[in-house]
């Protein structure tokens, strides 16, 4: 089996939109501790059942959780492959920005260097 580590631009675009939302985010957070039908989710929001279960198809579009049926209830998880590849682009965009900080940190430095000092 192949596992693709990369993000298209369009799951990047659809991570993110789904991340936008501070409920879904909550969905998401809640779903990484435990596994957890759509039922019980509504009750956790002062919202309608059908809005809840909007959130989790925007975050099920972006891969971001796993829905499958048990009986009559339909059951809610995280996905860690797929957040594990989010996670993966972000630190990617940190390592970038750590080297830029870095080279900036070192010009500033060289250039303190050669500044004269008084006195001299």
């Amino acid at each position: 089996m192949v596992v693709q580590s990369e993000l298209t631009d369009a799951e990047i675009d659809r991570v993110f939109q789904a991340l936008a939302a501070a409920t879904r985010r909550d969905i998401l957070r809640r779903t990484i501790a435990d596994e957890c039908s759509v039922s019980a989710l509504a009750r956790e929001y002062e919202m309608s059942f059908a809005a809840v279960q909007k959130h989790v198809a925007v975050l099920e579009a972006a891969g971001l959780v796993i829905k499958r049926a048990e009986g009559r209830e339909r059951l809610v998880r995280a996905d860690p492959a797929m957040i594990a590849r989010a996670r993966a682009l972000l630190d990617r965009y940190e390592a970038l920005w750590r080297a830029r900080i870095d080279r900036l940190d070192a010009l500033l430095a060289a250039a303190s260097d050669e500044e004269p000092t008084e006195g001299e």
